[in-house]
């Protein structure tokens, strides 16, 4: 995965994936397996706990699906990105821009969360 473009297609996908075993496939395909993802309402490590962090949330807000911002911005093993999570076709509810590391392997290893927009 070297285009970055598409590692966020990925990483987006993985958040909305609602098949179980289809979500799995996806987050081994686009996360390290010592995965950290760290953002203000959570803290979790590996490829297990990331998978049970997705599905809570997809729990949480039912219906609603992620999708990217603005273009994302990389070099070298990190990038930058926003993502929205909203109804399909209408403005997101929440807003938010993660930071990522690579590893050698182009697999997200590291995931820094920050939430712009939440709801009141």
């Amino acid at each position: 995965m070297s285009d970055f473009d598409t590692l966020v297609t990925r990483y987006l996908h993985a958040w909305n994936q609602t098949d179980p075993a289809e979500r799995r496939a996806t987050i081994d395909e686009v996360f390290a397996a010592d995965v950290r993802y760290v953002d203000p309402l959570a803290a979790v490590e590996g490829r297990e706990a990331l998978d049970g962090l997705i599905g809570a949330v997809q729990q949480q807000f039912p219906g609603l699906t992620f999708s990217p911002g603005a273009t994302a911005d990389a070099h070298h093993d990190q990038g930058r990105f926003t993502w929205h999570l909203g109804p399909d076709g209408a403005d997101p509810i929440v807003v938010g821009f993660d930071v990522v590391e690579l590893d050698a392997d182009g697999r997200i290893r590291t995931v820094l969360g920050f939430l712009d927009k939440i709801p009141a």
